[in-house]
């Protein structure tokens, strides 16, 4: 109870930000990225362009069509989001975890002038941009497959931005409580696998039984495919401004809580 009113405390407290302190905490771990650029975007990229050959291709012989559309037209534009989602998630855990605990690189950064939530919210930037930079370099390859039929999927860096921050805000979350490497499998078996497999990546959500239905509509990723498919495809209604309503309001909720969750975790 104490540690549940020390918490709502804090998130009703002003945090302590400079954005220019936040950016130069961003712009550190992007020096560190182009080092690693090559390797890092083969590790990220290379699954879902798998994916896309051997379902777009593959199985996409078996089946005529998913509302209207060809199964590489339907799966392609959903990839984008997923490998963002990936590429976020992959960097806000293991390598988050590394620079907070065997790196030391939050504490070295602590003892000069820049807040313990400049640092938080600068690794929260980096991990956005990480997800945004890998979903736009996917799109490229959905442009060379053909796929793209219209110039509004250039707006997907929108929708793209808004969940990358949200999966940045999540996967923090989960890492200001994982006592070790292994905790982290709990949280992509738990939760990123399933909402790949059942967020409206593979076939429509109205597929689901009526009992697991609203769950897809609860992940990030959902709304962020009802987003990206249509813009990509030159389908666009007025339902992503639902879509786009709710990505940002989830974004904006779950900032302020791994601000402080990793504040608590790096006094501890």
């Amino acid at each position: 109870m104490v540690k549940l009113k020390s918490f709502l405390r804090a998130m009703i407290t002003k945090p302590d930000l400079n954005l220019r302190s936040s950016f130069k905490v961003f712009n550190r771990n992007l020096k560190v990225f182009r080092k690693t650029w090559k390797s890092n975007l083969m590790f990220n990229f290379l699954e879902p362009v798998l994916y896309l050959w051997a379902m777009g291709f593959g199985l996409g012989i078996y089946i005529n069509e998913i509302n209207g559309l060809s199964y590489l037209e339907y799966l392609a534009p959903a990839l984008i989001a997923s490998s963002a989602m990936f590429a976020t998630t992959y960097e806000m855990t293991y390598s988050s975890f590394t620079r907070m605990g065997y790196q030391k690189v939050f504490h070295g950064i602590a003892v000069t002038p820049v807040s313990m939530d400049d640092i938080v919210l600068g690794e929260i930037i980096y991990g956005t941009f990480k997800g945004v930079v890998y979903g736009l370099v996917f799109f490229l390859v959905v442009v060379i497959f053909g796929v793209v039929e219209s110039p509004l999927a250039l707006l997907m860096i929108i929708p793209l931005s808004l969940m990358a921050l949200i999966f940045s805000n999540l996967s923090l979350i989960w890492t200001s409580i994982a006592p070790n490497y292994d905790s982290f499998g709990y949280f992509f078996t738990l939760f990123i696998s399933p909402m790949f497999l059942f967020a409206g990546v593979f076939f429509p959500i109205e597929n689901l039984p009526e009992g697991i239905h609203f769950l897809a509509l609860l992940t990030p990723l959902y709304h962020t495919v009802a987003i990206i498919r249509p813009l990509v495809l030159g389908q666009l209604s007025w339902d992503f401004i639902s879509h786009l309503i709710w990505l940002t309001a989830i974004a904006l909720v779950t900032l302020r809580i791994p601000l402080i969750m990793v504040k608590n975790k790096l006094i501890k």
